[in-house]
């Protein structure tokens, strides 16, 4: 390989939130498969309902997940089923949020959860082109400085990798109550910023 250096930069770049994702799911016990299913099936479909009728886009309401299990009495002897059918649901009114829940509510009563909510920035490139040069400009000044007490001169550039990282704002995960007491006013959250963290390994060689 090559003589010569290689220093890393890191560069930061922030914006505020301009989404809100909820992950809202619906879940029934039953007896037999088919009635947990059929009753998890309508329940999901009143919430998809009551969420369009509060100004949500079908879009804007996706299945994150299915699920359908057993569960078992002491005697580990099959004692019903469980199903359930998680909603994401993106919104860019981000003080909508107690309004949108008590609609879930209202249309699934104790058969929902508010199992995570998250702010976050829908067009992260700016962030990342920013961060990008920060940490460049960090690099460079690394490097400088390394080779001068090196008694170097840099040369060009030989390699470059990069890695990244965000931290999206993230609420505190609840359990739903009974529709006419838990949420019977609208809670209400606090929008943070978005984080983006770039880091740049920068090679140089030598000059000759």
């Amino acid at each position: 390989m090559d003589s010569g250096i290689t220093v890393t930069g890191t560069g930061q770049a922030t914006a505020p939130a301009d989404l809100l994702r909820l992950t809202l799911s619906v879940g029934h016990d039953a007896a037999d498969v088919a009635a947990a299913v059929s009753q998890v099936a309508q329940r999901t479909d009143a919430v998809h309902q009551a969420l369009s009728a509060q100004g949500v886009a079908d879009d804007d309401i996706e299945t994150s997940s299915v699920n359908v299990y057993p569960q078992y009495a002491d005697s580990m002897a099959v004692a019903g089923y469980r199903a359930s059918h998680s909603l994401t649901v993106t919104t860019r009114d981000l003080t909508g949020f107690g309004r949108l829940l008590n609609a879930a509510v209202d249309a699934a009563g104790n058969n929902l959860g508010l199992d995570h909510l998250q702010f976050d920035v829908a067009n992260k490139q700016p962030l990342m082109d920013q961060a990008r040069e920060l940490a460049f400009a960090q690099a460079q000044t690394k490097a400088d400085q390394l080779a001068a007490l090196a008694g170097q001169e840099l040369g060009p550039i030989a390699a470059v990798a990069e890695s990244y990282g965000h931290a999206p704002i993230r609420g505190v995960a609840l359990a739903a109550g009974k529709a006419s007491d838990a949420y019977s006013s609208e809670l209400s959250v606090t929008p943070g910023e978005q984080t983006i963290e770039v880091s740049l390994d920068v090679r140089w060689s030598w000059a000759r």
